[in-house]
């Protein structure tokens, strides 16, 4: 079976947009006709996406620079899209920020980046969008990741940062519901040509070793992530909201593979 969704016409923002798997989402939204918007730290980066997403075939494509930390920045770069595109069909938030390290020997500064640039940064970008938001009609989707609902060793900051990223997902769909708002959150697994899956197997041992752990026994691609951001961004999910969907072939069933075990090991031996 085929199925192929239109976006002409949508508009829809990516925020950390320019690379890893937040790129590759908004590129297949690109292919689709969108009017696609990116930000990301670097403006280098979102001068490099911007002319990627229109040879992709947006239908326009833009593009800021601003740290997710910065609310009043968030809120200046998203409202520069908005009386350039209209109002937003579709808001992806994907920033996020991670490195092992066991509890005992982080500092509070690292544990609070990660929940500046994960709670912070998602509730920036929500709060900053919503006066642009499609009311009704508009799909807001953070990306989570699996540690927020498996403890994972060394992940203590990200743990807790994208539990908090959640909750803002399930929070959120209750209070914006009445505007005609679905907010969900995709939680991927181990996806295939990103800086997560470097990360998590380096080797080619560690590699196998990860596709074993997978019960699909396959690695994800970002079109999967993609994939699912276009269903819940289309009209065959208008009805499903505050959501904490994973997309990764069942992987975090059997918790994940033992990666926390693998990133508690690497860590200690780096202490």
């Amino acid at each position: 079976m085929s199925l192929v969704m239109d976006f002409a016409g949508k508009t829809v923002v990516v925020v950390g947009g320019t690379s890893g798997i937040n790129r590759g989402v908004a590129e297949q939204f690109a292919e689709q006709g969108a009017k696609v918007a990116v930000a990301s730290r670097s403006q280098d980066k979102v001068d490099d996406t911007v002319v990627a997403l229109k040879k992709a075939g947006a239908s326009a494509a833009m593009g800021f620079a601003v740290d997710v930390r910065d609310a009043e920045g968030v809120r200046a770069g998203l409202k520069s899209v908005h009386e350039a595109f209209g109002d937003f069909d579709v808001l992806i938030s994907g920033a996020a920020g991670n490195f092992p390290a066991m509890a005992r020997s982080m500092s509070p500064n690292a544990f609070k980046s990660v929940i500046d640039i994960d709670v912070l940064g998602t509730f920036h970008v929500l709060n900053g969008a919503y006066p642009f938001l499609r009311k009704p009609g508009s799909s807001v989707i953070n990306i989570s990741a699996p540690q927020s609902y498996l403890p994972l060793e060394a992940q203590s900051h990200v743990c807790a940062a994208k539990a908090g990223v959640d909750m803002i997902t399930r929070t959120l769909s209750l209070e914006w519901g009445s505007d005609g708002i679905r907010i969900n959150s995709v939680v991927p697994g181990p996806i295939d040509e990103t800086e997560g899956m470097d990360r998590l197997a380096p080797t080619p041992e560690l590699r196998e070793m990860t596709i074993q752990s997978v019960p699909l026994k396959r690695i994800g691609y970002k079109k999967d992530i993609a994939n699912a951001c276009m269903f819940l961004g289309s009209d065959l999910a208008s009805y499903i909201s505050g959501v904490v969907l994973p997309v990764d072939g069942a992987w975090s069933q059997g918790g994940c593979g033992g990666i926390g075990q693998f990133l508690g090991e690497f860590a200690r031996s780096q202490e």
